[in-house]
């Protein structure tokens, strides 16, 4: 059985952006995050998924355990979530008929962890990442060359150091990747309404560099090529 919420469904979807929460917590957790971005996306399926797991903190659900987790055993926790993990993206954009380039990936903490490293692992899931407070388990070695990233972090945040956003953002770069990285000074471990209205401004403004660079590919002689955001 799917605990799974859906918080908007237009009669025909032009969007997809599946919310995932952190460890313990519940898809409800998500549902004022979802209902913010439904104000400026009317035409967006939002759902929030649950973790494929009940998590072993007594309460909510999880992608993977946090229980003695170290900085050498969490990659291979990830790894072996991820499988659930596409399976619950893929299974949304079957059912909406919305693919790689309609899907954003919207994470917080735990479920930031996983949308980081869903991408880099299966570069043609998602067309964008919007992690709150989180992390990749181990910097990619490739570049995102299909998915742009964008990174929001509070500096106060005592459970993920912000540093991780900001040597994410560093080394994506030095990659070649498509990242943005917004930093808020006296903001703990949650989803800042600052942060969330950053993440609005770059859903709405930002045209992902691969769009460019497909549109570009399309028509080499224009000078004024203007892909769909």
């Amino acid at each position: 059985m799917s605990h799974d919420i859906i918080i908007q469904h237009p009669a025909r979807p032009q969007q997809l952006m599946l919310l995932f929460h952190g460890v313990g917590a519940t898809p409800d957790s998500m549902q004022s995050i979802g209902q913010f971005l439904g104000q400026s996306f009317p035409q967006a399926l939002i759902v929030s998924v649950a973790g494929a797991e009940v998590s072993d903190l007594g309460q909510g659900f999880q992608w993977f355990s946090v229980q003695g987790v170290t900085e050498e055993s969490r990659p291979q926790r990830v790894a072996a979530a991820l499988p659930a993990f596409f399976a619950a993206v893929e299974r949304w954009q079957q059912d909406s008929g919305l693919g790689h380039a309609a899907t954003a990936l919207v994470g917080f903490s735990q479920g930031a962890i996983m949308a980081l490293e869903a991408a880099a692992a299966k570069p043609d899931l998602a067309s964008r990442v919007l992690a709150f407070s989180g992390r990749f388990a181990s910097l990619p070695a490739a570049p995102l060359s299909q998915t742009t990233v964008h990174l929001f972090h509070g500096k106060a945040d005592p459970v993920i150091p912000y540093l991780h956003s900001i040597q994410a953002a560093e080394h994506l770069i030095a990659l070649g990747s498509d990242v943005t990285a917004e930093i808020e000074p006296f903001v703990g471990h949650h989803i800042h309404e600052d942060l969330l209205e950053k993440a609005r401004d770059y859903l709405q403004s930002h045209i992902p560099r691969h769009v460019w660079d497909e549109a570009m590919a399309a028509s080499p002689d224009s000078d004024s090529v203007k892909p769909k955001a």
